[in-house]
């Protein structure tokens, strides 16, 4: 466990060492403190994830942090000419979607156990993570892939029923009966 942490340290020192952003402002925190920018960063981390336990407006923190990044991330990756990050995004929203629609039967059961918010932000970044195997590939190719391959011909059956169903109300047609 202890390498995994040195390791985990070792690669957020390289971080925030990179030229960015936040590189710079904790330089200059750095330089007033005397304080290594990585013990700052964790500190900051520790402190976030305190505030995700404890603090208010969780909720909104969480899901803010689910929607605004991947949504910044999608843009930019329509109006790129590559199509890998395309789908990149595309899985984090199939997952993200579907996340939802099963917190929406057990959210009032999970939000009232104190890590429930601080567990659900870490899953959207681990999600959302820019490493080849992320959260979001590994919940669709484990869990929603597995289901929609089972499921696909009902699935397609029910979507042609309400594609006709649309059609028919927009352009005033009657839906064929099967």
């Amino acid at each position: 466990m202890s390498q995994q942490y040195n390791a985990w340290i070792q690669s957020l020192d390289r971080y925030l060492h990179e030229p960015r952003p936040i590189s710079k402002l904790l330089e200059r925190v750095e330089l007033l403190t005397g304080v290594k920018r990585t013990y700052i960063a964790q500190g900051f981390i520790v402190l976030w994830a305190l505030y995700m336990i404890l603090g208010y407006f969780k909720a909104l923190i969480c899901n803010a942090i689910g929607f605004l990044y991947p949504a910044y991330r999608s843009i930019h990756a329509l109006e790129s000419h590559d199509k890998d990050d395309d789908t990149k995004w595309l899985t984090y929203w199939v997952v993200f979607a579907s996340f939802s629609v099963a917190e929406f039967f057990s959210d009032f059961i999970f939000s009232y156990f104190p890590f429930y918010w601080l567990t659900k932000v870490v899953f959207l970044i681990w999600c959302m993570l820019p490493i080849k195997s992320n959260g979001s590939l590994y919940v669709y190719n484990k869990v929603i892939r597995p289901v929609f391959i089972q499921h696909r011909d009902k699935i397609e059956s029910v979507f042609e029923k309400i594609d006709s169903m649309i059609s028919g109300l927009i352009l005033g047609q009657q839906p064929k009966n099967e």
